[in-house]
């Protein structure tokens, strides 16, 4: 006889299959529609949705890295009409290397420094001046929108801040304005080469103002009829009636003659102290004879085949 028996019922109630997380979930749905797509593409994206991670949230597409930036170099001691040149073949690099087009250009600098406020209180009456002499020399970054009064501004701005670091108490005692040691500044940064020769020509110019002597700058000549250091300077132009001929007019030329550093601002403030008043360039090419006879001096200039 076989016996009947009830089926077998669980003791407990059945086991709850967990549900699926959201991550779980996306991750079928992006399985499936990799599968319907059948394509390439969508098998990569499908590896890099897998690679973001089983928190649920898509990865973050890679950003392309930020192109470097472009820069210009302006040396100490460069003129503003140098600094226009640099903008000019560094924009043309640009375009040629790194294709684009910056918006500096070289008309517009120059346009932008002819004449402008000066910086702060600087001159102190509020004139529109050129801008030699504070268009700070350094390496500037910029974008390719960055436009030729942005860098001007820049430039400015880096001035004031080396600028706050000389010391004119020395300068004031000698009555000389901020102005006047700037131009000063300007001539040590054109003519000279060796850097413990700064103080030393500084010397010379502040002795010779001092005495009324004619500061005979050579370098001024140059910038005030445009002669590069490459040509010898004509007699025509040492007797010349420029304004910036040092020879011919007594004190200081009416503006800087480039855009000096720091180092050169600094020791047209504290000039050394020697008697000085006489200097002319070695046969290196870089250092200078100093002395305060005039008898040696014509007589170094003499024997080294100096005119």
């Amino acid at each position: 006889m076989v016996e009947q028996r009830a089926p077998l019922r669980p003791s407990g109630p059945p086991p709850v299959r967990p549900r699926p997380s959201r991550s779980r979930i996306a991750f079928r749905r992006a399985i499936a529609l990799a599968l319907l797509a059948g394509g390439r593409g969508a098998l990569v994206w499908l590896v890099a949705f897998a690679v973001g991670g089983n928190d649920g949230k898509k990865a973050t597409p890679t950003a392309p890295a930020a192109p470097p930036p472009l820069r210009i170099v302006f040396p100490e001691g460069f003129t503003r009409a140098q600094m226009a040149e640099r903008i000019k073949a560094v924009d043309g690099i640009a375009r040629d290397r790194r294709q684009v087009n910056p918006r500096l250009s070289a008309r517009a600098y120059l346009k932008a420094t002819a004449s402008s406020r000066i910086p702060g209180k600087f001159a102190g009456d509020g004139r529109r001046r050129i801008l030699e002499g504070f268009l700070f020399p350094a390496t500037y970054e910029f974008e390719p929108t960055t436009t030729s009064r942005q860098l001007v501004t820049r430039q400015l701005d880096s001035f004031q801040r080396n600028w706050s670091k000389v010391d004119l108490a020395y300068a004031k005692s000698k009555h000389l304005t901020q102005y006047d040691v700037l131009i000063i500044a300007s001539m040590i940064e054109k003519e000279v080469s060796a850097p413990e020769e700064r103080a030393l020509v500084a010397a010379v110019i502040y002795n010779r103002l001092k005495i009324g002597m004619h500061l005979g700058i050579d370098a001024t000549i140059r910038y005030g009829l445009g002669v590069p250091p490459t040509e010898s300077l004509k007699n025509s132009q040492l007797h010349s009636s420029n304004p910036y001929n040092t020879g011919q007019f007594p004190g200081l030329p009416p503006t800087p003659i480039a855009n000096p550093g720091l180092a050169s601002m600094q020791a047209a403030a504290h000039p050394a102290k020697v008697d000085y008043l006489f200097f002319v360039r070695k046969p290196d090419e870089k250092h200078h004879f100093f002395t305060a006879s005039e008898q040696e001096f014509e007589d170094y200039k003499h024997a080294h085949g100096y005119k």
